[in-house]
C-alpha cells in the first residue's frame, strides 16, 4: 500500500473546506465574487491532487 505525505492529505482538506465554503456561499449568501473564488480555488485544489496521484502514486 502507497503512504502518501502530509501535503497531499492537506490538498483534501483545503478540497473539502472549499467545498463547503462554496455550497455555503452559493445558498446563504449573495457575494457572487467570493463564490467564485471558493470554487476557483476548490477545482485548483482538486485538479492539483488528481494530478499528483496519478503522476506520482
Amino acid at each position: 500500500m502507497t503512504t502518501y505525505p502530509a501535503s497531499w492529505y492537506a490538498l483534501w482538506v483545503l478540497v473539502m473546506v472549499f467545498g463547503v465554503t462554496t455550497w455555503y456561499l452559493r445558498n446563504f449568501s449573495k457575494r457572487v465574487e467570493a463564490t467564485r473564488l471558493s470554487a476557483l480555488l476548490g477545482v485548483a485544489s482538486m485538479l492539483t491532487l488528481l494530478l499528483w496521484t496519478l503522476i506520482e502514486f
